[in-house]
């Protein structure tokens, strides 16, 4: 008796011939694609009474998967880059479409029907259907779409038929390596072209302008783009460092902020203690991002007033105006803002003044053995600003 009865899925697409091979690109609904595709986990399996290591994927990252699960609900969701997949040769049948678009002569337009084979001939293996599909690359991006049932998202796939395992291997580890990951600071900056509010756009138009101002306290010390920026001398953090240091007195959810940005919506109202702990939101709600600038000026040209040397120093084992320093500092921000006012108030550059006259620290003291690099840094940095200060967390 058959394991299951037989079933299938049709998808079109076009053949392509690169040095490894043809494979074809196609388009298939999010629904068929998790229902057939299988992530071959490498681990340690029993094969034959032996244990060996077995399976070409890695592990799936639930965190990765819950953010995808967020995004696909989004307005501007969207997985331009295909999917990659490894299939039985017995499980696919390929019919060629005649194309009567003469321009288009050379191109090799197919119907491809995927399906299980739950009663294979005798010595043959059987294939399950929800095993017709060996995932090579993008196993988090389908495990993500589980979200999208009974929702019209389309994804599009490469579909490598009957390669050894051997060659599958060789792809996921070669698309992998090959794949290098996109500087932070430059995704922030894109924001500039988004027409919607969001969070990060409010962050990164800050950013830019407390960096292009010619009496401010980051004047030309911010790298745009994350690397040092040609002609200029003394960028000491990157918009990355910036943005991501100011976004948790914005936002609590940058992912539901920005989607209701693009889809013309109204942020809801913040609640007392939502307003305490995002010192920011009040002007983000309100659209008041000048005044964030503002107070953001206010708070550092103190701290560049009051540890001049640190401020300014370009090389190496000061960290105060570096990425250590600037978030420890951010982290007491909060504190001391809400230690001279509160939602939608405007502290002055004298109270900030007033709060870190009370530090013992002294230029010198801004160092790596004092505050290492990294949150142990960062952290030392903001609770002994909190403790010298007396200020409240």
């Amino acid at each position: 008796m058959p394991l299951e009865d037989e079933r299938e899925v049709v998808f079109p697409a076009i053949r392509m011939h690169q040095p490894i091979g043809d494979f074809y690109i196609g388009t298939m609904k999010a629904d068929d694609l998790f229902r057939i595709a299988y992530f071959d986990v490498r681990g340690l399996r029993e094969e034959h009474g032996i244990a060996k290591y077995l399976g070409i994927q890695r592990q799936l990252n639930e965190k990765r998967v819950e953010e995808i699960k967020r995004y696909v609900t989004t307005k501007d969701a969207t997985f331009p880059t295909a999917v990659i997949l490894a299939v039985d040769e017995r499980c696919v049948t390929i019919r060629g479409l005649e194309c009567k678009d003469p321009d288009m002569a050379d191109t090799s337009i197919s119907v491809l029907r995927l399906r299980n084979i739950p009663n294979p001939e005798d010595g043959e293996d059987p294939v399950l259907f929800r095993q017709v599909a060996r995932v090579l690359d993008g196993q988090h991006r389908i495990a993500g779409l589980v979200e999208t049932h009974g929702r019209d998202f389309e994804v599009n796939v490469a579909l490598f038929v009957g390669l050894d395992i051997a060659t599958q291997a060789s792809v996921f580890s070669v698309v992998n390596l090959a794949q290098t990951k996109v500087n932070t600071s430059l995704v922030y900056d894109l924001f500039a072209y988004d027409k919607a509010r969001s969070p990060e756009k409010t962050a990164h138009e800050i950013a830019v302008g407390l960096d292009a101002a010619e009496s401010s306290p980051f004047h030309e010390k911010i790298k745009r783009l994350g690397v040092a920026t040609e002609g200029r001398f003394g960028e000491t953090i990157s918009q990355a460092t910036f943005v991501r240091a100011l976004l948790p007195y914005l936002t609590e959810d940058v992912v539901l902020d920005r989607d209701i940005g693009k889809r013309g919506g109204r942020w809801p109202d913040a609640s007392n203690s939502q307003l305490r702990k995002m010192i920011f939101r009040f002007f983000f709600l309100r659209d008041r991002d000048t005044d964030i600038g503002e107070i953001l000026w206010n708070y550092f040209a103190v701290v560049s007033e009051r540890w001049p040397e640190s401020w300014e120093w370009t090389g190496t084992g000061r960290v105060l105006n570096k990425t250590t320093g600037f978030q420890g500092l951010m982290r007491f921000l909060g504190p001391a803002y809400r230690s001279i006012t509160g939602p939608g108030g405007k502290p002055t550059r004298e109270q900030f003044a007033d709060i870190f006259a009370r530090s013992r620290l002294q230029d010198r003291d801004f160092n790596t053995d004092n505050f290492k690099p990294g949150s142990s840094g960062v952290s030392a940095l903001a609770n002994r600003l909190l403790e010298e200060t007396n200020t409240a967390p």
